[in-house]
């Protein structure tokens, strides 16, 4: 195994800008399904035996809330549990609001990111570790909010950037990833189709997969989801937090940082994961119901407002259910109706979210939690989509 990236608990300067020591190595990656060890420093983007995703061989120790205090107020406040440091491509990304729904539920606006998207979280972290790797390019694909985060971070950069999209993608989000410089490959079909097409690109030399789902940087950085909540509300987390999937990046995000928090005895209680899908895209709620530890059958592509989550295979599958099951928690599914109504509700109450960035206010606005405490994240601005139509 590669070094360590840094001594676990080695404190940050007051300030927390992440200016601790370089690196002097990147850590290992590994595959979760068959074990294959990658060295940190290869430009290999997935296992080379099974072509499965890959996790991080990274054992952070998170900073106790007391030594937070007059840190830089992005996400980088938290670099103890960051495998990079020093970053160099920043756009001030982290820490949004909490703002109140209800008297057990709160909403994180993580649409207020630079580039309106939670995805910022991760693109950052997948960005700085390029800027360390020097690619010819970068690629990557999405439905739209991950491409525009890429492209934006590689900007800032000055790193060329390709984008995968399907047919179909919002033309604002289009837009917004053309003006940020990056080429656009529109993909006929479906999201598959898209993730196809640039896993085919991935492997030609030279290049840098940006990948939101199989690279595991994407992760480490969407964890700090979960760690500015712990430290936005004292302490301490809700009994629920209800997350969107589609590929589950934040989902599992959070589970990695719930995992930290609690190994280091910063909280006592880990909080249930509540995993919520389109109805009329939902392969990992269908498998959790039939009580499955990997995808039932074929789930064919379907229209939905939630186009953001509307991935029929899920690399990460297998890892998000065992990641839900073990929190206690469960699958929740919406209708396109239920979407429409809770983005006219979201915008009666001054917030104008995305049709999918909506689908965890439409699953528990109606009372499912009872009396217990949860936190709901508002992935995706409006203006990227609309108002749901239909």
């Amino acid at each position: 195994m590669s070094d360590p990236p840094s001594t676990p608990g080695t404190p940050s300067p007051p300030d927390g800008t992440g200016s601790r020591p370089p690196h002097t190595a990147l850590p290992d990656r590994f595959c979760p399904a068959d074990g294959t060890r990658v060295p940190g420093a290869s430009p290999a983007w997935c296992c080379p035996v099974c072509r499965g995703p890959l996790d991080l061989d990274f054992s952070p120790n998170p900073a106790p809330l007391s030594s937070l205090a007059g840190r830089v107020n992005s996400l980088w406040r938290y670099t103890e549990v960051l495998p990079l440091a020093s970053p160099s491509v920043s756009l001030g990304e982290g820490r949004t609001p909490l703002v109140t729904l209800t008297d057990r539920i709160s909403a994180k606006l993580d649409y207020l990111m630079p580039t309106l998207s939670f995805k910022d979280r991760g693109a950052v972290l997948l960005a700085e570790l390029a800027t360390r790797l020097r690619p010819d390019r970068v690629i990557t694909d999405s439905s739209g909010n991950a491409g525009t985060s890429v492209a934006a971070y590689c900007a800032r950069a000055a790193l060329p950037c390709t984008v995968y999209v399907p047919e179909g993608t919002s033309p604002k989000k289009l837009e917004q990833i053309g003006a940020h410089g990056a080429r656009l490959e529109i993909v006929p079909g479906d999201r598959e189709a898209a993730a196809t097409a640039a896993r085919t690109a991935a492997d030609e030399p030279g290049t840098f997969y940006a990948s939101h789902i199989y690279n595991p940087y994407f992760l480490h950085g969407t964890k700090t989801y979960v760690h500015e909540l712990w430290e936005d509300l004292g302490g301490r987390l809700p009994e629920v937090l209800v997350v969107p999937v589609g590929n589950g990046t934040l989902l599992l995000g959070a589970a990695l940082a719930v995992a930290e928090l609690h190994g280091a005895g910063l909280i006592d209680r880990r909080p249930a994961l509540y995993a919520v899908q389109a109805g009329a895209v939902a392969p990992l709620a269908e498998a959790f119901h039939a009580g499955a530890d990997d995808l039932v059958g074929v789930t064919p592509a379907a229209p939905t407002f939630a186009e953001g989550i509307a991935i029929t295979r899920p690399p990460r599958a297998r890892q998000i259910l065992r990641a839900v099951r073990a929190s206690g928690g469960t699958f929740l599914t919406v209708t396109e109706d239920q979407l429409r109504h809770a983005q006219l509700d979201l915008a009666s109450r001054g917030l104008y979210v995305e049709s999918t960035g909506v689908a965890c206010w439409a699953a528990v606005r109606d009372g499912v939690l009872g009396t217990r405490t949860a936190v709901v994240p508002l992935c995706g601005a409006g203006v990227k989509t609309g108002l749901a139509q239909g």
